[in-house]
């Protein structure tokens, strides 16, 4: 069996709030790539519920946020597809990434 990491480290400031975040996926090729936001999300099998860590720097502007959420919107559509091939849901879900955009007034 192979195993891989994919790791997240956060400097923290005297509040304990996150100042500079970097990433490591070695698989990937990615070593100490500075992020502004993270959002994970994992499956709890034991009690059917998705577990997640939002975790964003104090100096992320809100329209890179906001521009964030839409991007996550559209990938949560594409995978679902992958998922479960249910092309209607995943239409649904990127029209939603669409009103979203509209309402959050995000320049694209």
């Amino acid at each position: 069996m192979r195993k891989t990491k994919i790791t997240i480290d956060i400097e923290l400031d005297e509040n304990h709030v996150p100042e500079k975040m970097t990433w490591n996926a070695e698989d990937g090729g990615v070593q100490n790539q500075e992020t502004k936001a993270v959002m994970i999300s994992v499956w709890d099998e034991k009690t059917s519920e998705a577990l997640r860590i939002d975790l964003w720097t104090k100096d992320m502007p809100v329209d890179h946020m906001k521009r964030f959420y839409h991007q996550i919107i559209v990938s949560l559509g594409q995978t679902y597809l992958r998922a479960t091939g249910e092309e209607d849901v995943a239409g649904w879900l990127e029209e939603v990434a669409e009103e979203f955009a509209v309402k959050s007034a995000i320049k694209m």
